[in-house]
């Protein structure tokens, strides 16, 4: 047990040689607390219950681990300043990754977490017992007409969720005021037709301005999830839409390479933490590379009971194929969404024949 209960504890992993490994850890603590030399520091409270703390450096393989114990008083309980409190400067040592997060008890929950999770995509899509099945709208630059059909497919086909292509957004070539609300009417069409219940979650993106307009358009065309990238837009941003979007929230991935945050800290634990409803990762053997061990344990992650925030669906994705369902409800088991794009989208003329063989695969 951490001798600091009260206090965050972050784990950073230390790509530095032996004989720097405790002073390196002793320099983080530093950094991501006060930032200045200890000895300038008079005050009592600032040195007792502010300065950041060395709880242990172990070896760790090649490298080392250090467990740094950070006040939670630092964070303002506000997601942009715990990102800062926990890997603001020391993100730019190049030699540093933060790679655990554990928080004290009762911390969590006034970040609020999922406001809907699992059981409201559940909820929302009828799809009660099984893994939920998405697809994406791709190309970008394709003709409106062509992101109508390809919808209006999917919906028929009975995918639980159509999602934007994460690059589509506001281009001039497919402008969100057009593009949303005629997808909309394809997949309403489509559920009206087959009785289905298929969500689709246009990509929000762009300044806070832009969002709220975004946002406005598709709850007025009657839009019921929306995919974000939270690394994009920003996590108080995002966790800011949470709030106040009244729809369950897909968080993307893009850009989350960039931070030295390790996939399961970021895609697992904090995308959950600042309200994502589901979490698209990286499956292994994709089109990326993230072990079979790291995926498992992004959707442990988003799944296990966390201090009463609500579960979120974790969504391996890039590069999925039809092939690959029982292998990935295997591994995941049924709380999961499976997201299969471009293999579906290969089909051609037989789109909504293969879409329907996604949908029974899962079902079955």
């Amino acid at each position: 047990m951490s001798p600091f209960p009260d206090r965050i504890v972050a784990t950073y992993r230390l790509s530095v040689p032996e004989a720097d490994a405790e002073s390196r850890a002793l320099a983080i603590a530093t950094e991501q607390s006060v930032e200045m030399p200890l000895d300038a520091i008079d005050d009592p409270h600032v040195r007792s219950e502010i300065v950041a703390r060395v709880v242990q450096v172990r070896a760790a393989g090649d490298a080392f681990e250090a467990d740094i114990a950070i006040s939670t008083q630092t964070t303002g309980h506000e997601p942009g300043q715990l990102i800062n409190m926990v890997f603001g400067n020391c993100s730019l040592m190049p030699e540093v990754q933060l790679v655990g997060l554990a928080f004290p008890p009762g911390f969590v929950q006034g970040f609020g977490g999922p406001r809907f999770g699992i059981a409201g995509l559940r909820a929302a899509t009828g799809a009660i017992d099984r893994p939920l099945t998405c697809t994406a709208l791709k190309p970008q630059g394709s003709p409106l007409a062509h992101l109508v059909h390809l919808a209006r497919t999917f919906a028929l086909a009975g995918l639980d969720l159509v999602k934007d292509d994460h690059g589509l957004a506001n281009q001039a070539f497919s402008p969100f005021a057009q593009r949303v609300p005629a997808v909309q009417r394809a997949v309403d069409e489509a559920n009206r037709a087959t009785g289905g219940r298929t969500l689709y979650a246009p990509t929000l993106s762009g300044a806070p301005a832009a969002l709220a307009e975004q946002l406005r358009i598709a709850r007025d065309c009657g839009v019921r999830a929306a995919l974000v990238s939270p690394m994009v837009v920003g996590l108080p941003v995002f966790a800011e839409l949470a709030r106040t979007a009244g729809m369950p929230l897909l968080a993307h991935p893009a850009f989350g390479g960039a931070a030295r945050i390790a996939p399961v800290v970021l895609f697992g634990q904090l995308f959950r933490l600042f309200g994502a409803d589901a979490t698209i990762f990286t499956n292994y053997a994709g089109r990326f590379h993230y072990p079979r061990e790291v995926c498992l344990a992004i959707a442990d992650a988003a799944r296990r009971p966390w201090d009463g925030l609500a579960a979120t669906m974790p969504v391996p994705a890039g590069g999925m194929t039809l092939d690959r369902v029982a292998e990935m409800r295997a591994d995941y088991g049924d709380d999961v969404m499976l997201l299969i794009g471009g293999n579906l989208l290969e089909a051609g003329a037989r789109l909504l024949e293969r879409s329907r063989a996604f949908a029974r695969a899962v079902a079955g």
